[in-house]
């Protein structure tokens, strides 16, 4: 098994932090770096919010709610009732008043002066992640969602005020050419073995990461296992509105149309066994249960997607 090699994983929201948590399990620490969505990144009442960057940063720490697989395990949320009771402030985004310390301090070392990058590394090491999580840029780049009728929404509008039922049109990664990927990505990216892009929303967790400039393009010219593993079950997503978005999006809701969707990014893809069969030019597919329920399930299917590459030819 190929636990001693440079792994980056590229990864956003629950599905993606499963499968971290996995590898966390069998690779050491120093040969995993997890580059992280930051497009759904906000300011919230006055704090900067980095939803994936905390949900893998929990998960991987365990203190993770493992009902919602976000936020803090055993968080209260006096601070917002308080809001709520004594002004009469409606919040429409839970923010934890554990969670929030992260926050509170996220944003202070923001008017420090230091990058995002700086502080990620940071507050994962304070916490006690072992692998490197790295944002996937330190410039703001939000997600923005083009609806039908509710207009241009930010990510956490669309996601969390109008819980995703707006209908989609379009889905706009702004900044996104003015970025640059940070050093720190850079030298991961270009020092790995092997790149695994997590059974993450492609367009709102892995797409944003891709759009930043010269990422896509320099994956493309690593020539190394570059593997997906597929978000789509059985013609459904396991949580969350990918197969809703693929469908307003014109798409059929198969494995087969998120592979196509990266096109020569990646040259492997991880099936799923309750999936047809897949055959591409110049993509080694295979299939295993894909579905993480607990731990056991997360490192079985780390354990088998490192298995495999490692017998590619």
């Amino acid at each position: 098994m190929a636990v001693d090699k440079k792994i980056v994983v590229f990864v956003g929201g629950v599905g993606g932090a499963k499968l971290a948590l996995g590898l966390s399990h069998v690779v050491a620490p120093e040969n995993l770096t997890l580059i992280v969505n930051t497009g759904d990144d906000f300011w919230h009442l006055g704090l900067k919010i980095c939803p994936d960057l905390d949900t893998v940063m929990y998960t991987l720490s365990d203190v993770v709610n493992s009902e919602f697989g976000w936020g803090v395990n055993g968080d209260s949320i006096i601070t917002l009732d308080t809001l709520t009771q004594h002004f009469q402030f409606e919040p429409w985004f839970r923010l934890g008043d554990k969670d929030m310390a992260t926050h509170l301090l996220r944003t202070h070392l923001i008017r420090e002066g230091h990058t995002l990058t700086e502080i990620t590394q940071f507050l994962t090491k304070q916490i006690g992640v072992k692998p490197t999580m790295l944002p996937m840029c330190d410039e703001e780049v939000p997600t923005s969602i083009v609806t039908k009728d509710q207009g241009t929404l930010g990510f956490q509008e669309y996601f969390v005020r109008h819980r995703w039922q707006p209908v989609i049109e379009s889905i706009e990664y702004t900044n996104h050419k003015q970025a640059k990927i940070s050093d720190s990505v850079k030298s991961a990216v270009e020092l790995a073995d092997m790149i695994l892009i997590a059974p993450s929303n492609p367009w709102l967790s892995i797409a944003p990461i891709l759009s930043i400039s010269d990422l896509s393009d320099l994956i493309q010219s690593r020539d190394i296992p570059r593997v997906l593993v597929t978000p789509v079950i059985g013609g459904a997503a396991v949580k969350g509105p990918t197969a809703k978005i693929m469908g307003e999006l014109g798409l059929s809701v198969t494995a087969e149309s998120v592979a196509r969707f990266y096109g020569e990014v990646i040259n492997g893809f991880v099936n799923d066994i309750e999936n047809r069969d897949l055959a591409f030019d110049h993509v080694k597919t295979t299939k295993f249960n894909t579905f993480m329920k607990d731990l056991d399930d997360k490192i079985r299917l780390s354990e088998s997607i490192l298995s495999w590459i490692e017998g590619w030819k």
